[in-house]
């Protein structure tokens, strides 16, 4: 076994054992209640990661390695596959494959992705195969690749909308590079497209049925809106953070040299060099950096949306970059690893006492079993029936991890296009509300204060901190749905098989 994937299995038991040490955060927690009502789609994302977990939660239960358990594994599968990718497209350069999994596997993006569950988590790995599959058809000359090409972008689209760039990048390439035009003559390309429609068609058929919600919420964070530079700036040093400083001046040399390489074969010159795999690489990168760069001018672009150019530009910075560039691998690997090792340290085990702001890892992880066991023994002390809020992420990791048979009410419109069941009637429960996300008085009718400030820490340092308020279910109620509960308590702290107190 070599030795880059002997540091691969490495890296996947870690990612394992963390998975299941680290405590859920809120939007895992969430999409954790979407695998528990499983549909066609939802307001924020299509329905790809609920079955993900679903798969997980099957195997190994309802822990946070239940949740998480197809994350590692995918990211080792799909490191593989990038090896594989880079090797047909670049034949010339043999060895670059391990080094473009090397380089993606250094990502923060990548290595703290590999642990949670999101919406990316499937996303990159069916980018990922896609690619793949567009490397074997580029080097076989096969066009039955195409129909794995469809059946990837379709999963990916399924995953995150974002995987739409994927297809805009493969048009892109089937336009512009003369040897890829031919494949427009093949059937396998337009059953490839088919392929993709349908593994996307459920998610159109919810949207349609619900007055496009879905659609509506992530068309309005499209750019546009006064001209913000500041949020360019967070883009640019965000991706500088996510990927890691070294990683990302490969990357983003490598997207360089891909379209320099590329561009006497698209100018329809000579395609000699592998310029329609290098214009194939730059067509999934360049497009949605763009996109992303101009979204940046009018609006915040999230710091984890761009990770989806990182696979082509990993295979580009380390095939198509010279020797004074290669220098730079190895201290970009180990730097790289050595910051996603602190991350996953301090995310394990926190042994930087660091504030809110400049950890996101207690804003996000820390403290949660002791906060449920305080709600609980509030909602106990006060004798009410259920505990409720109206952040759909609060809400969530209490469902996950209040005792068995208490009940969880969440409360927001989002809840209208889930079939869960209502609130029970003519019932009394405390309602959890933080003080930093909540404005103005309760969306609850009558809700009245109890006087109780809960505190969120972990190791004496607090994440959050939270107002106990009393209600009662009656027929004025905003949109509120009972959420799911563990279907069996798992053992370990909190029933969850979570980290130790203080963790």
């Amino acid at each position: 076994m070599s030795v880059w994937a002997l540091l691969l299995l490495g890296a996947t038991g870690l990612r394992l054992l963390l998975a299941a040490l680290v405590p859920l955060a809120p939007d895992e927690a969430y999409y954790w209640v979407w695998s528990r009502h499983l549909q066609p789609g939802y307001l924020d994302h299509p329905p790809m990661v609920a079955l993900w977990i679903a798969a997980g939660t099957a195997l190994l239960g309802e822990t946070p390695l239940g949740v998480r358990l197809l994350g590692p594994l995918s990211v080792a599968l799909g490191s593989v596959l990038l090896a594989r990718a880079a090797a047909a497209l670049f034949p010339d350069r043999p060895g670059c494959g391990p080094w473009a999994a090397a380089l993606l596997n250094a990502t923060l993006a990548l290595g703290v992705g590999a642990v949670v569950m999101t919406p990316d988590t499937p996303l990159l790995f069916f980018w990922t195969l896609a690619l793949w599959a567009l490397a074997r058809l580029h080097r076989d000359g096969d066009a039955r690749w195409w129909l794995l090409v469809g059946l990837a972008a379709g999963a990916a689209l399924a995953s995150k909308y974002t995987a739409a760039l994927l297809g805009l990048g493969i048009l892109l390439w089937l336009l512009l590079s003369p040897p890829a035009r031919r494949w427009f003559r093949a059937w396998q390309l337009w059953a490839g497209g088919v392929l993709a429609l349908a593994a996307f068609a459920p998610v159109l058929a919810w949207n349609a049925a619900h007055g496009w919600a879905s659609f509506a919420k992530q068309g309005g964070r499209a750019g546009g809106g006064a001209l913000a530079l500041r949020h360019l700036g967070e883009l640019v040093l965000g991706q500088i953070g996510l990927a890691t400083p070294l990683v990302f001046l490969l990357c983003a040399a490598g997207a360089a040299a891909a379209l320099r390489r590329a561009w006497p074969g698209a100018r329809g010159g000579r395609d000699g060099g592998g310029a329609s795999a290098a214009l194939l690489l730059a067509a999934l990168v360049l497009p949605g950096a763009l996109l992303f760069v101009w979204q940046s001018l009018g609006s915040r672009v999230q710091g984890n949306w761009p990770a989806i150019l990182y696979p082509a530009a990993g295979i580009a910075a380390a095939c198509l970059l010279g020797p004074r560039w290669a220098r730079l691998r190895v201290p970009a690997v180990v730097l790289g690893a050595a910051l996603t090792a602190l991350v996953y340290l301090q995310a394990a085990a926190a042994p930087l006492p660091l504030p809110r702001r400049s950890d996101p890892t207690l804003a996000r992880l820390g403290g949660w079993a002791e906060f449920a066991a305080a709600v609980e023994a509030a909602r106990a002390a006060a004798g009410a029936e259920f505990v409720a809020a109206e952040e759909y992420g609060l809400a969530s990791e209490l469902a996950f991890r209040l005792p068995p048979g208490v009940t969880v009410v969440a409360l927001e419109a989002r809840w209208r296009l889930f079939s869960l069941p209502p609130p029970p009637p003519g019932a009394t429960g405390v309602l959890v509300r933080s003080e930093r996300r909540g404005e103005g008085p309760p969306l609850w009718p009558g809700a009245a204060p109890l006087g109780i400030t809960l505190v969120r820490a972990r190791r004496g340092v607090e994440a959050e901190r939270y107002r106990l308020w009393r209600v009662e279910t009656g027929p004025a109620l905003p949109p509120a749905a009972r959420l799911p509960r563990p279907r069996a308590a798992a053992p370990g702290e909190g029933g969850r098989g979570e980290a130790p107190p203080g963790a």
